[in-house]
């Protein structure tokens, strides 16, 4: 049975008039064991009746269009293999190819079920499916959301996960079409989102994987694509949580500013708060294993005397409606300075992880639109920043980008000429970030 813990980390003391309230709540879930495949027999179809909340579903979706030709495409098909040898019996599972249309590779288009439950014989199938794949056609990556969400709709299961790949620009169709689907398919699974080689958009993964609570990630060489979807299948079913709900309640005549996951990586959960009650919001968090979460809470609440205290917030973790673990953040209003000024250290440490995030992606766009001067201000506020949070990562991989003249002050110049990979590993690394270090 998974268990959480969550401790709240701020400086509850506000000046005279003062109103906003900043707290780091960190979430601890252990316990979680594995995500399961309950209610299907290996072998199995995967259909509406075959019952169990516990069940699982993975769907890996390769980009087949034309530009995948020779070795990303070849690349491709023995990662996806070695994805499917990752998969446990039990578990319902798909493979789909994409290009400027979807298809369902298996269980093959004829089949007349959907997903099927993995078992010796289908995982051998599968593989001998996916060998048959071939690279053709254009991009629209809507076509592949579309299908992995039909393909999810007809199973039970609680968590639903996909992996999706592209080495190639979403070209075969207007933008408003994938934001659109992504819209419609927000919060009905998880995607994890690949970019192989360097002609794809990292904006255009990143806003998939952030709104369907996953991860955008560059893979350099195709050689390295089957041990990063070893990875993702085994970190998908480490998550033996299906779903986790933090609410955050606040008083009467608050506001909630905002909520940020800041650890392990920055993701702003806001836009997808749900109203559980008129005091309290919910925002969902996707499936979970045995892990720490962060995550920044500011909340506005109204002045009150010196000398006042109040509850400003209660921070709750919930699974399947179910509270199992809360936080209380607290305001005191006081007239002593030393108190008032102090900054908690994790919330200063994960506000500058937050900006360090936002100035690598800002400086970035403005290089890649010619305005060196804006790069060049921005790109350097991230390496000070990167410096002052002890972001190691992120110090190196700007180093490849700007010549350091003196860190501390955020003084760089552009360097020219830099490798396009080195850009992009920058940018998809940008919002991962360290933890406070505590003593």
């Amino acid at each position: 049975m998974a268990e959480f813990s969550a401790e709240v980390f701020q400086n509850e003391f506000l000046s005279d008039g003062g109103t906003d309230v900043h707290a780091i709540v960190s979430v601890t879930c252990t316990g979680a064991g594995t995500a399961g495949a309950v209610g299907v027999a290996p072998g199995a179809s995967a259909t509406a009746d075959a019952g169990g909340t516990g069940q699982v579903a993975e769907i890996v979706a390769v980009d087949t269009s034309g530009s995948m030709q020779g070795r990303n495409m070849e690349a491709a098909k023995h990662a996806a293999a070695v994805a499917v040898d990752q998969i446990p019996d039990g578990t319902l599972f798909a493979i789909i190819g994409g290009s400027h249309v979807a298809t369902r590779i298996f269980p093959y288009p004829n089949a007349r079920v959907p997903m099927v439950a993995m078992e010796p014989g289908a995982r051998a199938e599968a593989k001998r499916a996916i060998s048959t794949m071939s690279a053709s056609g254009g991009t629209a990556i809507s076509t592949w959301l579309r299908l992995a969400d039909d393909l999810f709709a007809t199973v039970p299961a609680a968590q639903k996960h996909l992996i999706l790949l592209t080495d190639g620009k979403n070209e075969s169709e207007p933008s408003m079409h994938l934001d659109r689907m992504i819209e419609d398919v927000t919060g009905h699974f998880q995607c994890d989102a690949r970019g192989v080689g360097d002609r794809w958009v990292v904006g255009e993964l990143r806003k998939i994987s952030t709104a369907l609570l996953g991860t955008v990630d560059l893979i350099a060489r195709p050689e390295d694509i089957a041990e990063d979807f070893a990875a993702l299948v085994r970190k998908s079913m480490a998550r033996g949580v299906a779903s986790v709900d933090l609410r955050v309640w606040a008083p009467q005549g608050s506001q909630v500013l905002f909520v940020k996951q800041v650890a392990p990586e920055v993701d702003d959960l806001t836009s997808r708060r749900t109203e559980v009650n008129p005091l309290t919001s919910g925002f969902p968090t996707g499936a979970w294993a045995d892990e720490t979460r962060d995550y920044h809470v500011a909340v506005r609440v109204a002045a009150k005397p010196v000398g006042s205290e109040q509850l400003a917030a209660r921070v709750q973790v919930a699974v399947g409606g179910e509270v199992q673990a809360s936080g209380l953040v607290k305001a005191k209003w006081s007239d002593d300075s030393t108190l008032t000024a102090r900054i908690s250290p994790e919330v200063a440490h994960y506000t500058g992880q937050a900006e360090l995030a936002s100035a690598i992606q800002e400086g970035l766009a403005a290089k890649a639109a010619g305005d060196e001067a804006t790069a060049t201000v921005k790109l350097g506020r991230a390496v000070q920043l990167a410096a002052e949070t002890g972001n190691d990562e992120a110090t190196s991989r700007l180093r490849k980008i700007v010549e350091v003249e003196n860190e501390e002050e955020g003084t760089v110049r552009l360097k020219r000429n830099t490798a396009k990979l080195d850009e992009m590993a920058l940018d998809t690394a940008s919002t991962k970030t360290t933890r406070v270090r505590r003593a």
